[in-house]
C-alpha cells in the first residue's frame, strides 16, 4: 500500500470518527441514532463487505415507524450521492440491495418513492468517479454499473408489480391475460437487465475482492429471478406463435425474434461474469427452441405471402424474405437475425 493510499485511509478513518461525533451532539435523536447505523455499516476502514449484523441494524430500522425508515432511507441515499470514495459507495449501494431483498414493505416503500418530490427512485450515479489511484479508478466503474443494476431491479420491479426476490405466486393467469404487445413489451424491459449485466466493467479480476464478490452474488440472484419472469413470458409467447386465436402477426413474430436475439447476445458476457453460477441450461435450450419455431412460423408466414412494413422516419421498408428481416431497436442500432 502506497504512502497516498495509506494518507487516504487514514484520512477516511478520521472522517468517519468525526461524522459519529456528530450524531452524539444532535438533538434530533431518532435521525441521528439511524444516521450512525448507517455510517457504521458504510465506513472507511475496511475494504470488506459491511458485516451481517451491520445489515441487520439497517434492515430493524425499517420495523419501527415510517419517519425512522424515511430516516433510513434518506441517510444512506445521502452518504451515497455526498462521497467520492468507491468502496464506500459500493458498500451503500450493497446496503441498498439488501434493502430491496431484505427490507420491510414500510423501507421498501420508503426507497421506491425516494425522493419524495419525484416519487421515484433516484440512484443514479452516471458520472462517478474516484480517482485517488489506480485501482480506485476501477473500482468506480463497478460502482456505475452496480447502480445501473439496482436501477434495472426497480425497473423491473415497479413493471411487475412486485419485488424481484418476491416469493413465488401464480402468475399464469396475469401472463395468459396480457396482450401480445403488452408482453412484448415486458420482454423488453425483462431483457435490459441481462443487457446491462454484461455491460460488466473489464476489471474482471476484481471480482476476487469480497465486496465486489458479495456483490456479483446478489446480482446472480435478481439474474435468476429475471431469467424466471422472462422464462414465464416467452413460453407464452411461444405458444401465441401458432395459436389461431392470439396467435403472433408477422410483425410481431419479428420483434419477439428480436428480443430472443438480443437476449442471446447478452449469454457469452453473463457467463464469463457469473461463472459458475445460474448456468441454467435449461432456460438456454428454451430460448433456442423458441427462436427456432419462430424462425419456421416466419418462413411459413412468407410462402403464405404475408410481409411486414416497417417505418423509419418518413420512409418505410418491406420485407419479404428471412434473410433480410432487420429490426429497429430503441437504441436506434440494426441487428441482423
Amino acid at each position: 500500500m502506497g504512502y497516498r493510499t495509506r494518507l487516504r485511509a487514514v484520512f477516511g478513518l478520521l472522517k468517519d470518527k468525526g461524522s459519529l461525533i456528530k450524531t452524539t451532539l444532535s438533538t434530533k435523536r431518532h435521525k441521528a441514532s439511524a444516521r450512525r447505523v448507517i455510517l457504521r455499516a458504510t465506513t472507511h476502514g475496511s475494504s470488506a463487505p459491511p458485516s451481517d449484523h451491520r445489515i441487520d441494524a439497517v434492515i430493524a430500522l425499517g420495523q419501527s415507524s415510517p419517519a425512522t425508515a424515511c430516516t433510513c432511507i434518506q441517510a444512506v441515499m445521502d452518504r451515497l450521492h455526498r462521497t467520492r470514495n468507491s468502496r464506500v459507495a459500493l458498500k451503500c449501494l450493497y446496503t441498498i440491495h439488501n434493502i430491496i431483498g431484505k427490507g420491510s414493505f414500510i423501507l421498501k416503500d420508503q426507497l421506491a418513492t425516494y425522493p419524495s418530490f419525484g416519487g421515484r427512485n433516484f440512484i443514479n450515479l452516471s458520472t462517478f468517479r474516484d480517482d485517488s489511484d489506480p485501482k480506485a479508478s476501477e473500482m468506480s466503474a463497478w460502482v456505475r454499473w452496480y447502480a445501473g443494476m439496482l436501477e434495472q431491479n426497480l425497473s423491473v420491479s415497479r413493471m411487475l408489480g412486485y419485488h424481484l426476490n418476491s416469493p413465488p405466486r401464480s402468475k399464469k393467469e396475469k401472463i395468459m391475460g396480457l396482450s401480445n404487445s403488452d408482453l412484448l413489451k415486458e420482454i423488453h424491459l425483462l431483457i435490459n437487465f441481462p443487457d446491462h449485466i454484461s455491460a460488466v466493467p473489464d476489471s474482471l479480476y476484481l471480482q476476487r475482492e469480497s465486496l465486489v464478490y458479495e456483490v456479483l452474488r446478489l446480482v446472480s440472484e435478481d439474474y435468476r429471478f429475471v431469467q424466471r419472469e422472462t422464462f414465464a413470458r416467452v413460453a407464452e409467447l411461444g405458444v401465441r406463435v401458432t395459436s389461431l386465436g392470439l396467435g403472433l402477426s408477422l410483425s410481431e413474430c419479428i420483434e419477439f425474434l428480436s428480443c430472443i436475439s438480443r437476449l442471446e447476445g447478452c449469454k457469452e458476457r453473463i457467463s464469463l461474469l457469473l461463472v459458475n453460477r445460474n448456468r441454467n441450461d435449461d432456460f438456454w435450450d428454451s430460448i433456442k427452441e423458441s427462436k427456432a419455431n419462430l424462425v419456421a412460423t416466419v418462413e411459413n408466414k412468407e410462402k403464405e405471402g404475408n410481409m411486414v412494413v416497417i417505418a423509419v422516419g418518413d420512409e418505410s421498408t418491406k420485407f419479404t424474405g428471412l434473410t433480410e428481416l432487420y429490426r429497429l431497436e430503441s437504441r436506434a442500432r440494426w441487428v441482423e437475425f
